[in-house]
């Protein structure tokens, strides 16, 4: 019995702490701006909370705030992949550690095979294989190149906490550009995270 009291008052105080977590980060991301001290509180509250720090949503988003905070600096593009992952979260645009179904984004039905070998790639949105930097290194391992969305990109991957509102957010332009591109009859291919790591 005393176990099941437990679990439930552990259950009670999980749910308290992400919606305190919830605020943190609306707080943080309200003004459109991160600063260091800022980034760096929500990597301390989350190391005091380590028992939420396990969901896997909080848990991404907690290496991602390591990852940015190791070289001490907070660079433009992480800016924006952390205000987004914030926002996103503090919307509760999706549930807890679930990637959104791909049905709101406009993925190429049937997803087409991929290859590596002299294809060019561009990463946009957040992902759970980590960092843009890694994203496009696993690229390069295989032969490819990544950079900017162009005219000749072959695969524009979409992180898999892209958010209901993509279409208002930091990377909405691209998706919204490739599928210009592809409607045109360009071949460009739009996938999710989740198909282009079934694929490395």
């Amino acid at each position: 019995m005393d176990q099941i009291f437990n679990q439930l008052g552990g259950d009670r105080i999980t749910s308290r702490q992400i919606d305190e977590l919830i605020g943190l980060a609306r707080g943080v991301a309200a003004d459109g701006d991160l600063n260091v001290a800022e980034v760096e509180f929500l990597q301390k509250w989350l190391a005091a909370n380590m028992e939420i720090s396990q969901q896997p949503l909080i848990r991404t988003l907690y290496h991602r705030i390591n990852e940015v905070l190791l070289d001490g600096q907070l660079d433009d593009e992480e800016k924006v992949q952390l205000l987004d992952a914030l926002n996103s979260f503090s919307n509760r645009d999706f549930e807890l550690g679930e990637v959104l179904k791909s049905s709101t984004l406009p993925l190429c039905d049937p997803a087409p095979t991929l290859s590596f070998a002299n294809k060019s790639y561009c990463f946009t949105g957040t992902f759970i294989y980590g960092q843009r930097k890694a994203c496009e290194h696993a690229i390069a391992e295989r032969g490819g190149q990544s950079g900017s969305l162009s005219r000749k990109t072959d695969f524009l991957v979409v992180g898999a906490y892209a958010t209901e509102s993509w279409k208002h957010s930091a990377f909405g332009n691209k998706i919204i550009q490739a599928c210009e591109w592809r409607d045109e009859g360009r071949p460009i291919a739009i996938v999710s995270e989740q198909h282009w790591t079934a694929h490395l």
